[in-house]
């Protein structure tokens, strides 16, 4: 099937030919004519599968030949790299057109973001938490509303958005057409869809959780010490071109890049320690080449689209199977093929289990040659947390002592300070000489 069949605005059809677009993939040629329809969607596909457009393109056929002026559709997603993906992707559709659209999230200014409500920008992409705090604001009444959009619904509960989501819902009017996307359906997420949906067309193109075909999934086990090392190994040897590269925790994020720069390999790393600037130019930098590996949480990373990414490498296992559906969903996007390597320590095995059980299927285990898998343990790019909590409550402890010590010196010196300065002779004083 081609874009032209699915009846879009002939202007459209300009933007999606400019951007190289063939043909639908199958979640836009299943969603699409039931959104043109006028009815409301409950789509669940993998992360990667073109859900983006296939609720930007009908939206945007409905706003064409409609007066502006007033925000007409509101898209709700979970991080703001997704807000500013989203946004893009709409720029890009929309590009013969009229229409505009404004990302509103946290970590930056609210004033650009108030104009765009004051001038009712077309599209609004949003984090529900900067929308909260324009709606104390009557400037962001959003009356004119008629589309709603939740994107990554269960990525925004997981992130514990739902009393947002709620809150939201309460102040906006009722739209005309609300379209759900998620890349899994858990029960929490069946129950808000009979809330907030109307008789929606259901797509499900996959009964279970599983990352998009193109994915090519392998394990590699390796004890925790040595999985830098290996990690090295992979990307000079020529297993791993460019990578997205997700870890636990912010800090060991900034360890691993700390490695993978010392060791001669261009690295950048993006968590929610970074400044939205920062992020956003590592981001760019990133899709542009300029570095090879992209360090990432999984927070921050939610709305990374780069074209073509040839890898993805969990050097944490994710504890959620849904976590690692997401992650590895960065890659073999819009029906690419790409690659997805977890690293795994025996310690982590019980994580992988759960992700196979998930997926209904084992995932290959694969060793490398000639990697020295006996070699001395790398220092840890992590203190464990047991470790850490000892040593603040040692430090602690420390500081009351000194605090304890400093007091009683001064409680000392108070209580003799009578007799010292009665015993002090008593200074002379100078005056001025009188002129003679």
């Amino acid at each position: 099937m081609a874009f032209s069949a699915l009846e879009l605005h002939p202007t459209l059809l300009r933007g999606v030919e400019d951007l190289g677009f063939v043909r639908p993939t199958p979640i836009q040629s299943h969603t699409i004519p039931h959104a043109l329809e006028g009815r409301d969607l409950l789509a669940c596909a993998a992360t990667g599968s073109g859900k983006t457009a296939a609720f930007i393109l009908p939206i945007l056929h409905h706003l064409m030949d409609r007066s502006r002026g007033t925000t007409r559709a509101l898209v709700l997603a979970p991080t703001r790299e997704l807000a500013l993906q989203i946004r893009d992707d709409f720029i890009g559709l929309a590009r013969h057109t009229k229409l505009s659209a404004a990302a509103v999230h946290g970590g930056v200014a609210m004033g650009p973001q108030e104009r765009a409500f004051r001038k009712g920008a077309d599209v609004i992409i949003a984090t529900p938490g900067r929308l909260l705090d324009h709606f104390q604001y009557g400037y962001a009444a959003l009356s004119g509303l008629e589309y709603l959009v939740l994107d990554e619904a269960d990525r925004m509960l997981d992130m514990g958005f739902l009393p947002d989501i709620r809150r939201i819902l309460r102040h906006v009017p009722s739209p005309k057409q609300t379209f759900f996307f998620s890349a899994t359906m858990p029960p929490s997420i069946e129950a808000l869809t009979r809330q907030i949906l109307r008789d929606p067309a259901k797509i499900a193109l996959q009964r279970r959780a599983a990352p998009a075909e193109g994915v090519k999934q392998a394990v590699y086990p390796v004890p925790t010490s040595l999985k830098g090392a290996l990690l090295v190994e992979l990307l000079n040897n020529g297993h791993v071109d460019d990578a997205l590269v997700f870890t636990r925790t912010k800090h060991r994020a900034n360890r691993l890049a700390t490695l993978l720069n010392r060791k001669g390999i261009k690295t950048e790393r993006i968590h929610g320690n970074r400044s939205q600037a920062q992020r956003t130019k590592v981001l760019a930098g990133f899709k542009a080449g300029e570095f090879r590996v992209l360090v990432a949480t999984d927070i921050a990373a939610r709305g990374i689209d780069v074209e073509a990414l040839g890898h993805v490498v969990n050097f944490d296992v994710p504890a959620v199977p849904d976590d690692y559906i997401h992650r590895v969903g960065r890659t073999a996007r819009a029906e690419l093929t790409g690659e997805a390597f977890t690293l795994v320590a025996p310690e982590d095995e019980g994580d992988l289990k759960r992700i196979e059980r998930a997926l209904g299927s084992r995932i290959p285990r694969v060793r490398l040659e000639d990697f020295a898998y006996d070699a001395t343990p790398d220092a840890p790019l992590e203190v464990p947390r047991g470790q850490r909590i000892a040593a603040i409550r040692a430090r602690k402890a420390e500081d009351r002592a000194r605090a304890a010590a400093k007091a009683a010196r001064k409680a000392t010196e108070s209580g003799g300070g009578s007799e010292k300065t009665s015993s002090r002779p008593r200074r002379r004083r100078y005056g001025r000489r009188p002129s003679r």
